[in-house]
């Protein structure tokens, strides 16, 4: 009998699901196959036994059935294989209790091995016109002989020939705010942090000496602190630095200080509340007198200004005069970066050698053209200056970017409509910003004066033909910017609405915060450090549920201590009785402070299981951290690295979860 489609069932065991990562369910039937047949043990890896029930279907025209549902158990979702038609090749439907079984239909199941060219059955002239199932353990031996571009860990992409939802959660993309893509018309991106992601350990070192060397060189600080190191892994997003009294905190949301150090000394509970909470009036840990460590290019001078503190307090003589306070040594600090970036001590060493600092990234290009593919507009609005943006996308597209090996070119700027470098953010997002926009000859690097984006000619048209016009020498894909606003911008591309636009950024203030509060952009911040939380996350999931035990056995114990206090305090009992209230009482405070001790090391464990100083980076203790607050407020999506917008349809509806209150959960 001729089996001309497939109906497949595959039931699995709760307890049989413990690996994160499946092998693809493939099968074939012979065609004396009779209806009803069952197959045991399929080779499913990390599943002990399967049932698989295949009997023929009597009519060609296929069933409508509804679309998967997602569920969740223990940090793993239901993982579909889809086709281009949304039906399922396989699914695992995880309940409480007992097996589910869902029936599902596809028109072909694909043979061992995945490939499309052979399909179950005498299908094989149904050649795959549309995305065929495929998970991510059998991209390695697809991609090798035909060629589709797939993620390091071998997820697919959505714009390739197979498609597999990403099963690693680090390729997640997580939503505060509801969005449907289909809603936006232009998608941009900040380039440093965001496209190009440096590495720490290289990039973040040579700020670091950078900055050292100015500091002795031009601000005549003592020569000795040229053989200073920096730790790339001690300073962490989201912290505040009180430059008034020279320490870096790491607060909740409600702006309660939960860490505080003076240079490298960790502050007592004792001495932070005597600084931080016990005053009559709320401090707004904002500028002038704070400075938020929200970059990561902050990273290094909040480290230098952390030693530069616990070198004055030790030898006060051997700072510069003029230093009285710590918040001149913050000053001087800063001066000193932006001499770097002022003398190109920084960018030349990048274009020099771009693969020591910068991380390569080959699914950028594939990202960017699946964005021009869906019909979106794409443009880049970066601090950059020409030259140096000119240097990294060159890189990052597959250039090497210095004159030797393969030479640079301008190939990728046809994965743009719009470039603007150098725009000062975040005043360019400010609507009256009265900035000009100059239009760069990507030959010379020479500026012309535009008006909104319009060539101006110069009176009596002088070097009118060599600049209005486009030189036939050289193919530009698409216009380069120096300088100009926001409204600049939306004139370029036509935007009529603010909703209208996607932006990407590392930067939550000068990438997300301004873009959302003042245009009402749709926004979408980059996490690096995200990657590593979500693996920790993981990992802590027995701690951290026992550390929520503790606590509610601490809540138990107080409860009862303080209920016996009352007692005593004001209830009349005779003798005998007190003296046995007195007696449970004492036991109790044992127990209490036993307790008590046990939750705060078991919290401290923990802590230090994320970051040995400063903890988890999206939590502070029980709070959420006030990074976390700000990344739940203004940005609309979050993820670890830009282009996981590869494993998700450009015209996805990004849904967020529903909202809790305490009294709801």
């Amino acid at each position: 009998m001729q089996i001309e489609s497939l109906w497949v069932s595959v039931a699995l065991n709760l307890e049989d699901c413990v690996r994160t990562t499946m092998e693809s369910t493939c099968f074939s039937a012979a065609a004396s196959m009779s209806a009803g047949h069952q197959l045991q043990r399929l080779p499913l890896l990390g599943i002990a036994s399967a049932t698989c029930i295949i009997r023929p279907m009597t009519s060609p025209t296929p069933p409508t059935f509804r679309r998967p549902r997602r569920r969740a158990w223990d940090g793993l979702r239901q993982t579909p294989m889809i086709c281009g038609r949304g039906c399922m090749a396989g699914t695992w439907n995880f309940s409480a209790g007992a097996c589910s079984t869902r029936e599902t239909y596809c028109a072909a199941v694909a043979k061992f091995g995945g490939r499309a060219d052979n399909i179950a059955g005498d299908n094989g002239n149904v050649k795959s016109q549309i995305k065929w199932p495929l998970l991510a353990s059998q991209v390695d031996q697809y991609t090798t002989s035909n060629g589709v571009v797939a993620g390091e860990d071998g997820d697919v992409l959505w714009s390739g020939r197979w498609w597999a939802r990403p099963l690693d959660t680090r390729k997640n993309i997580f939503c505060n705010r509801s969005l449907n893509m289909k809603s936006i018309v232009a998608i941009g991106f900040d380039m440093d942090y965001t496209l190009a992601q440096y590495k720490a350990d290289t990039f973040e070192s040579l700020a670091y000496a950078g900055t050292i060397q100015k500091l002795v060189n031009n601000l005549s600080y003592p020569p000795e602190l040229l053989e200073w190191r920096f730790d790339w892994r001690f300073m962490v997003r989201g912290l505040v630095l009180d430059k008034r009294r020279g320490c870096i905190l790491k607060m909740d949301r409600h702006k309660y200080v939960k860490v505080a150090y003076h240079g490298f000394r960790e502050l007592s509970r004792e001495d932070r509340q005597a600084m931080y909470g016990n005053t009559l009036s709320r401090e707004s840990y904002d500028e002038p007198d704070y400075a938020l460590i929200d970059t990561l290019f902050s990273l290094a001078e909040a480290y230098l200004f952390m030693q530069l503190v616990d070198f004055r307090d030790a030898f006060p003589d051997r700072i510069p005069a003029v230093v009285n306070d710590y918040s001149q040594l913050y000053k001087d600090v800063r001066a000193a970066v932006d001499l770097c970036h002022r003398d190109g001590t920084i960018k030349q060493a990048v274009a020099n050698e771009p693969s020591k600092y910068i991380n390569e990234d080959p699914l950028i290009v594939p990202m960017l053209k699946m964005l021009k593919q869906s019909g979106r507009k794409t443009f880049l609005v970066t601090n950059s200056l020409w030259d140096y943006t000119h240097v990294v996308m060159n890189y990052l597209c597959g250039k090497c970017g210095t004159d030797g090996g393969i030479p640079r070119d301008d190939e990728w700027l046809s994965y743009f409509d719009v470039v603007i470098t150098g725009s000062a953010k975040p005043s360019f997002f400010m609507d009256g910003s009265r900035a000009s926009l100059f239009e760069v000859d990507i030959v010379t690097g020479m500026l012309q004066n535009t008006d909104s984006g319009t060539p101006m000619a110069q009176i009596g048209g002088v070097g009118l033909q060599a600049t209005v016009l486009p030189n036939p020498n050289v193919k530009q894909a698409c216009r380069v910017f120096q300088g100009g606003c926001v409204a600049h911008l939306h004139k370029l591309l036509s935007i009529e609405a603010g909703s209208q636009v996607l932006y990407v950024g590392d930067h939550i203030y000068g990438d997300i915060l301004r873009s959302k509060k003042e245009l009402g952009w749709r926004t979408m911040l980059v996490v690096p450090e995200l990657a590593v939380e979500l693996d920790l996350l993981h990992q802590t999931i027995r701690t951290r549920k026992g550390i929520s035990e503790l606590r509610n056995q601490r809540d138990e114990i107080e409860d009862s201590l303080q209920r016996l206090e009352w007692c005593l305090r004001f209830e009349e009992h005779a003798d005998e009785e007190r003296q046995k209230l007195e007696q449970e009482v004492a036991q109790l405070r044992e127990e209490d402070e036993a307790i008590r001790e046990q939750h705060r090391q078991a919290q401290r464990d923990c802590h230090h299981m994320f970051h040995k100083t400063w903890g988890q980076l999206m939590k502070t203790g029980y709070q959420n951290s006030r990074f976390a607050h700000q990344v739940e407020r203004f940005a609309c999506l979050y993820t670890s690295h830009v282009t996981n917008l590869c494993y998700y349809s450009p015209n996805k509806s990004y849904r967020t979860t529903e909202d809790f209150m305490p009294h709801e959960l």
